[in-house]
């Protein structure tokens, strides 16, 4: 897996949470990323399927054509609505013109 690659996975997922005015610090890491082979049932191709597993969960997708999906765990609470938190941001596409978005959860009424 290059280097480069995962760097700039790691960076496009911490960006979209500074996006928010939150930050998780220097998570994720390529260091805690492990990686497996995933063969697609239908086509037969080998996607590399990394995990972060840690403080903050996560997971990276790298398919054959060079695409990559990625998502991160943030928990934590949204910075403009009481009612709502950061569940998680996520990542796609090809690098280095990697798109995002975060993913909102709301907290249960009382």
């Amino acid at each position: 897996m290059p280097a480069e690659l995962v760097a700039s996975v790691c960076t496009a997922l911490r960006n979209e949470v500074a996006k928010l005015g939150l930050s998780i610090g220097d998570e994720p890491g390529p260091a805690a990323l492990v990686f497996t082979e995933v063969v697609d049932p239908y086509s037969q191709e080998v996607s590399l399927s990394g995990c972060w597993q840690g403080q903050r969960a996560g997971t990276l997708t790298v398919f054959p054509d060079g695409r990559v999906f990625a998502e991160y765990q943030v928990l934590l609470p949204h910075p403009q609505d009481a009612q709502r938190y950061v569940e998680a941001v996520q990542v796609w596409g090809r690098p280095p013109a990697l798109r995002g978005e975060a993913v909102f959860g709301e907290f249960a009424a009382s």
